[in-house]
């Protein structure tokens, strides 16, 4: 199939050399160049992205997708960074549309999860200057009082790099704290562009690319993975993209520590940004695409379905991605409060399961690090009941 799949692209007339030598390098796995990489979104065509694509996923992966049975909790929207791209945040001065979560709160937020099979509990939000490190760290210890077992993935590098410090420690002290507490993995988000010019005109604000990538090595190399994000489709350039992404893979090259690339859309809902107009998914798709052709030390590609809707996170397979993330439960707004498809994003388990089999892969539940916990291949609905 793979000799057939380079015949054919080696073989027409219509593709320029210059793809037919980076298709080349592909089915020889071999590492494309940051010029291929602008190469390829400036020059290739949906269908051949795709199918170089989905040729790296099926061999690292098979023709299955990843999920996870999670939640999420989110402290405050109070912030003290003002992200031009962000619908999400409000200032400390700001009322309307912001909230703060007591401890309690958050806590019984925990409880409302008893006897249900979540593995993964994850904590984001706004920086807020009163929820410092040692408060987030007692509030970890407590909720893995509640519940030993669950995964605590939580906090941006954006606020990782504010709680440290506030506290003045250093970041490999302050992430050696809440390791210590319970806190067993870090997410992707607050990278957007590592760019420092696109940074300084979106975000100029918060932690700079350097902190970013310093405290995910960090906590590499204290043990505590990490997964790495992009925000792309709004004053950036393609070159952006791969130079953040070259970023990256610089850094899984030394550390190996990410677990997963998960490519952000900006949306242009009430924000400061929202005389933008957003990428189409045709765009979505070519980018997914990219990133997973151009990111070949990381293990997995993820497609936030919350963000981009059912239909094109089904496409999105197809091109690379392999994991749709989770059953999410309706706990999350940083999206949806910035136009995303999905304005109540929760999916049951029995519903992704089917979201993933209607485009004909199969379905496997997996933890935080991606241990498969349920293969869904032929697993019967009927005989179970339904699954939440």
């Amino acid at each position: 199939m793979v000799t057939q799949k380079i015949e054919s692209i080696l073989s027409d007339s219509t593709i320029s050399e210059e793809l037919k030598n980076i298709a080349g390098k592909v089915y020889g796995e071999e590492r494309i160049t940051p010029s291929e990489g602008v190469f390829l979104y400036e020059k290739a065509e949906l269908g051949y992205l795709g199918s170089l694509a989905n040729h790296i996923r099926e061999k690292k992966h098979g023709n299955y997708v990843y999920f996870n049975r999670n939640f999420h909790i989110e402290p405050t929207n109070i912030c003290v960074f003002d992200c031009k791209f962000c619908s999400y945040s409000r200032l400390l001065k700001q009322t309307e549309g912001a909230w703060e979560l007591s401890e309690e709160e958050i806590l019984n937020i925990v409880r409302t999860y008893d006897g249900k099979p979540v593995t993964e509990v994850h904590i984001v939000g706004g920086v807020h200057p009163k929820m410092g490190l040692h408060y987030f760290a007692g509030l970890i210890k407590k909720i893995k009082t509640i519940r030993p077992e669950i995964h605590v993935k939580a906090f941006t590098a954006v606020e990782l790099e504010y709680m440290c410090r506030k506290a003045k420690v250093s970041y490999e002290e302050g992430l050696h704290i809440l390791k210590e507490h319970g806190q067993d993995s870090l997410p992707g988000g607050g990278a957007e562009i590592f760019d420092e010019n696109i940074r300084k005109q979106i975000c100029e604000d918060k932690c700079t690319s350097a902190q970013w990538l310093e405290i995910h090595e960090t906590a590499h190399k204290l043990g505590m993975p990490s997964n790495a994000t992009m925000l792309y489709g709004h004053i950036e350039k393609f070159e952006h993209r791969i130079d953040h992404m070259n970023r990256l893979r610089d850094l899984q090259g030394k550390t190996k520590g990410f677990n997963t690339f998960i490519p952000l859309k900006f949306r242009n809902k009430a924000n400061q940004m929202s005389g933008m107009k957003e990428v189409d998914v045709i765009e979505d798709l070519r980018n997914y695409a990219v990133s997973r052709i151009y990111m070949d030390n990381f293990a997995h590609l993820k497609a936030y379905w919350p963000m981009i809707g059912r239909t094109t996170a089904q496409l999105s397979l197809s091109f690379g991605v392999d994991d749709i993330d989770g059953t999410i439960d309706d706990s999350t707004k940083i999206y949806t409060m910035a136009g995303s498809e999905e304005q109540n994003p929760a999916l049951t388990t029995q519903q992704l399961v089917e979201m993933i089999q209607q485009v004909n892969r199969i379905p496997v539940e997996r933890d935080t690090l991606y241990n498969v916990i349920t293969d869904y291949s032929n697993y019967d609905f009927s005989k179970e009941g339904l699954l939440a």
